[in-house]
């Protein structure tokens, strides 16, 4: 009986220590990002860093919301998206397309997306191509480069 309370009780205190922190997360996200830019940065450029998936989602609204004015996606997302495509900044590099008046558009479409925290959320999952054509603005142009 002393082992039914116990686990009713580890349990009560469970949920209780679950939803604290689920009800805090967006307040510790935000010092995150107010109090400690550094770690910041690091945690929303590590595509591959494990994170909780409460941190994780609410470090997603802040980029939807009010992206960084260091946090470049075109340097970050953009190169893990065109993956996804099939293309390779480097390749890109060697054909002198990178320097193309196009390729700077896609990179400015990139930094001005809408969905960015989409995105980082969808590169940090490996997304699959199809999520991917869904989901970027840039999609038909990588297409096109891709065919190429």
């Amino acid at each position: 009986m002393a082992t039914a309370k116990k686990t009713e009780t580890t349990s009560w205190w469970e949920r209780l220590t679950e939803r604290c922190y689920a009800t805090s997360t967006a307040t510790l996200a935000r010092n995150v990002k107010q109090e400690a830019g550094a770690s910041y940065d690091a945690l929303i450029s590590d595509l591959e860093r494990p994170l909780e998936p409460h941190f994780e989602r609410e470090l997603a609204k802040q980029l939807a919301t009010d992206q960084p004015a260091h946090f470049s996606p075109a340097n970050t997302l953009m190169p893990v998206m065109m993956q996804r495509f099939g293309l390779q900044e480097k390749s890109l590099e060697e054909s002198g397309l990178i320097n193309h008046a196009d390729y700077v558009a896609l990179r400015d479409n990139c930094n001005a997306c809408a969905v960015v925290g989409e995105c980082w959320k969808a590169m940090r999952a490996n997304a699959e191509l199809d999520e991917c054509r869904h989901l970027c603005p840039n999609a038909n142009a990588f297409d096109a480069l891709a065919a190429r």
